[in-house]
């Protein structure tokens, strides 16, 4: 940012808020993931015998539901779940084609497009038309591979907020 601003370049950003992320996170989809990313299949058995066979009830004011199973969701505060989500985060980006796009900024004669951590993404642009390109690639491959199933009838589907500033 200092050196857009030592050229007086603008930056756009666009902070990207899941909702839910870390609860959303499909096992089904997340081993196919694994594979598809060039995880030894020995190390996906293991997670999925981590996974496998976890249920849930809930208390309600009206007492108590009948166990059912849980599908979704990395564990939280498992030292792994981050690791998850990040490998899962970064299938979205890549089938996005933010690899191979020119959108973004360059640093050190790298082009940059996303930032993230966690649950957290941050898209970067030169202009506000690369920074709209880069937000509905990423919606898309987000409904398509994440979020469709939590928010299909939500409009933005998952995606909270998208903030566009420029810097002078």
């Amino acid at each position: 940012m200092e050196k857009a601003r030592e050229f007086q370049k603008n930056i756009y950003f666009c902070f990207i808020d899941y909702a839910k992320a870390f609860d959303c996170v499909d096992h089904n989809k997340l081993w196919k993931i694994l594979k598809e990313m060039g995880i030894p299949e020995h190390r996906i058995c293991l997670l999925r015998d981590l996974y496998a066979g976890q249920e849930a009830t809930v208390r309600t004011g009206h007492g108590t539901t009948d166990w059912f199973q849980i599908g979704k969701g990395v564990r939280q505060g498992c030292i792994l779940s981050p690791c998850l989500f990040n490998l899962y985060a970064e299938y979205i980006m890549r089938n996005a084609g933010l690899e191979e796009t020119q959108a973004g900024i360059k640093i050190a004669g790298r082009n940059i497009n996303n930032l993230r951590y966690a649950d957290d993404t941050t898209l970067v642009a030169e202009s506000e038309e690369e920074l709209k390109s880069l937000v509905m690639k990423v919606k898309v491959e987000s409904e398509k591979s994440w979020l469709k199933a939590q928010h299909s009838e939500n409009e933005d589907h998952g995606i909270r907020s998208h903030h566009f500033m420029g810097n002078r």
